[in-house]
């Protein structure tokens, strides 16, 4: 895996839609404020909350934000996502842009307009798009590269044999290949072999971790702290997680949060971040993001992983 400090990413996908403009303003400034770096969007965030049908209104938010902050954009990297976007409103999936070449250029061009940037610093393929050969797609993403429209691309929610394949294509075209992964990961994890309700939601296994540290690539994990359900009674575990081992593994968080001390959330972060992947953290409060900051603070040894290993 990448050998920088992992990264609290500030994740935006409410931005513009459940999360109007004065509260994600305040959770922009307060997450620079506070030292944060990554900004994660999509440019299908979030079609499914506006009226619209489609997506857009997250990189929107962010590109007022930008204009309202001079020099901001100097503090700040942005990741942003092709793939998904309805190009009917209200059609989706059925008229979920895909990634061929074509879709790949018009969506970024669309992205960029939107964030009033003249490139974006991760651009991600949100999703596998097996209509397209891969060929295709790498080529699209090496292209962006070498026009400097993107800084670096990756692959979200895609299979470790695929990324590893679109890896070996780009070595024989030559052009830049997909360093980073995107996935779904958090301490609690659902029974083995059972698939979760969100759709299009890929899971972290053992094999992407294997991948990411052989080649050294980068790994975000999102749903980092299950939609708030480690600290709100109001919001319970999927079903899917009813089993001895959440039971477990909450136990031994309460324990080392009161030893630390520190709270449910940062020690999950913290548990994340010492494995080197970098939890992406959606905040509609801005007291969400002060303490998922401070979540860098906290220091967990072997000790403290081999108990959470033990009880998963």
């Amino acid at each position: 895996m990448h050998t920088t400090d992992p990264h609290i990413v500030l994740g935006t996908m409410d931005f513009g839609t459940r999360v109007d403009a004065d509260r994600a303003f305040a959770i922009l400034d307060s997450f620079v404020a506070g030292g944060g770096v990554w900004l994660d969007t999509a440019n299908c965030y979030s079609f499914w909350s506006d009226p619209s049908g489609v997506g857009g209104a997250s990189e929107r938010l962010i590109g007022a934000w930008l204009r309202a902050r001079p020099g901001v954009r100097d503090a700040v990297r942005i990741a942003t996502k092709v793939r998904q976007n309805p190009l009917i409103p209200h059609s989706w999936p059925e008229s979920a842009e895909g990634l061929s070449a074509r879709a790949i250029h018009d969506g970024v061009e669309e992205s960029l307009e939107r964030l009033g940037v003249d490139h974006v610093d991760l651009l991600w393929a949100h999703a596998e798009d097996r209509t397209v050969p891969l060929e295709e797609t790498v080529g699209a993403f090496g292209e962006l590269v070498a026009k400097g429209v993107a800084r670096r691309v990756g692959a979200a929610n895609h299979a470790a044999w695929r990324v590893e394949r679109a890896r070996s294509l780009a070595r024989e075209r030559r052009v830049e290949p997909w360093t980073a992964l995107q996935l779904r990961h958090s301490l609690l994890q659902p029974r083995p072999l059972t698939p979760v309700a969100e759709s299009g939601h890929r899971m972290l296994t053992a094999e992407d971790l294997d991948l990411a540290r052989s080649e050294g690539l980068a790994v975000w994990s999102y749903t980092s702290l299950m939609w708030g359900s480690y600290v709100r009674a109001d919001k319970p575990l999927p079903p899917t997680y009813d089993h001895p081992g959440t039971t477990r593994a909450l136990a031994v968080l309460d324990d080392i949060a009161d030893e630390l001390p520190a709270t449910r959330n940062q020690v999950v972060l913290a548990w994340l971040m010492r494995q080197g992947i970098d939890p992406i953290v959606g905040a509609s409060r801005v007291e969400q993001i002060e303490e998922a900051l401070a979540a860098r603070r906290v220091r967990l040894d072997d000790e403290h992983l081999a108990r959470f290993a033990e009880a998963r």
